[in-house]
């Protein structure tokens, strides 16, 4: 089979078309015939979006393959509908030289599932005390474009200062973790009436806003690109709302589980829940929300974050932060953007596929679904149903929050620069993969 046909699919949950594929692109849309080389996908009463872009992902390869690598990562992306994910740094060896950057790079080409570009780190080590090669990162092949210290935060004004300045040279990106570390030391959860009825020690909402308000204005300053991660409470959104309407440049992002799960569920010290920054209050949640769907947030990046059983079943103190989130996110923001009516699937495509591989300067990724582009596309059906639970997890680690919560919307077929990597909701076996995804660029290349 040389050829796909994806048959009468609502593009972008509006018109119903065909979509023909060949040698990774788009090659014509509308009422089409289907010709003996190809593979048809009946995508009747399914939506087609285009391929979804993380901005946010831990692929822990190098160093941390206990929890995952990037293999299985991607694996989770694809059944997640995601064709490009972004790999934070938070390595071992960390990615904060060109060597290590290129090796991330490079493993990405060598499977199938999803385009992977690596994050390189702010500082050396993400120690915070002096710059990192960023500017060999940004030369490398890898030509780096956003740098993050993700875990950690760049709290030092001055540095975060010459950060700005650099990235500003070749148009690069810093994603802040906002995160004041004098105001965190031992914090659990967030601050407030229930972290002191549990007894765990609290993750004031300030800590994240004042680091939020010093960089945007850092960013004004230096005429720099700052895009903040994990947003997590109402007084964040005010101030990127303020940056915005004062012409800064400034993009942020709001992770899937920040939308939909509160503070409330540390009741049962279930660790799964436990995540940095942590689940705030429901008026932050709902402001979150609001902030999405009137655009002061961005987009939406899930800081797919695994780790071993052993990190998560313990107690809350020595727990992990962290929670997977990959394979969950469509259905997430279709539980509380879509079915609210706050959002549509034309917005979905613009806050899971145009503006982060936009904000991550990905070439061909920011393209609407029609003839030319690059075939990267995912089918969703938007009348599924049902409870989630570890077996719908394809990554290495199992630590996701969502276990026995219903969310709607299922990936039903995914397609990577033309391949199918997930078809009927089923993963296609890696060296399957790998070999269909080694023919197309042959294809492609003529």
């Amino acid at each position: 089979m040389t050829g796909l046909l994806i048959r009468g699919a609502s593009v972008l949950g509006q018109s119903r078309d065909d979509i023909r594929v060949r040698d990774g692109r788009i090659v014509a849309t509308g009422s089409l015939v289907a010709e003996l080389d190809e593979r048809v996908i009946d995508a009747e009463g399914l939506v087609a979006l285009p391929g979804f872009v993380d901005l946010h992902t831990h692929l822990r390869e190098p160093g941390g393959e206990a929890s995952e690598t990037v293999l299985t990562g991607t694996r989770a992306a694809a059944a997640g509908g995601f064709t490009a994910v972004f790999a934070m740094a938070n390595t071992s060896p960390v990615a904060d030289t060109a060597g290590v950057v290129e090796q991330v790079q490079q493993l990405g080409e060598q499977h199938g599932y999803a385009t992977v570009r690596p994050i390189g780190a702010v500082t050396a080590g993400l120690a915070g005390e002096r710059l990192s090669e960023i500017g060999a990162m940004a030369r490398s092949r890898a030509a780096v474009r956003v740098f993050s210290d993700d875990g950690h935060c760049v709290h030092d004004a001055l540095l975060m200062r010459r950060a700005l300045e650099y990235v500003a040279t070749f148009d690069g990106v810093i994603a802040q973790h906002a995160q004041e570390p004098r105001l965190t030391a031992g914090a659990q959860m967030n601050e407030g009436a229930l972290s002191g009825e549990l007894g765990l020690a609290g993750w004031p909402a300030v800590a994240e806003e004042a680091i939020i308000a010093r960089d945007v204005l850092l960013a004004q300053h230096t005429g720099a690109r700052l895009h903040v991660c994990h947003v997590s409470t109402a007084g964040s959104v005010e101030v990127i709302r303020w940056a915005k309407a004062r012409g800064i440049a400034v993009t942020a992002e709001v992770t899937p589980h920040h939308l939909l799960l509160t503070e409330e569920l540390a009741r049962g010290y279930d660790a799964h829940f436990k995540v940095n920054p942590p689940l705030r209050r429901d008026e932050d949640a709902r402001a979150l929300r609001e902030a999405l769907a009137d655009g002061t947030i961005d987009i939406v990046a899930t800081d797919h974050a695994p780790h071993p059983a052993e990190a998560k079943e313990c107690t809350w103190a020595e727990a992990a932060f962290g929670m997977v989130g990959l394979e969950s996110a469509l259905p997430v923001l279709q539980s509380t953007m879509i079915e609210t009516g706050m959002l549509g699937f034309a917005d979905i495509a613009r806050v899971l596929s145009s503006a982060p591989a936009a904000i991550g300067r990905l070439e061909g990724y920011a393209a609407p679904v029609q003839e030319g582009v690059p075939a990267n596309l995912v089918l969703v059906d938007p009348s599924a149903r049902r409870t989630w639970s570890t077996d719908d997890l394809r990554g290495r680690s199992a630590n996701t929050p969502y276990r026995g919560i219903e969310l709607a919307g299922a990936i039903v077929a995914t397609v990577h620069a033309g391949v199918p990597t997930v078809l009927d909701g089923v993963v296609r076996p890696a060296e399957e993969v790998a070999t269909a995804a080694s023919a197309a660029r042959e294809a492609a290349r003529g």
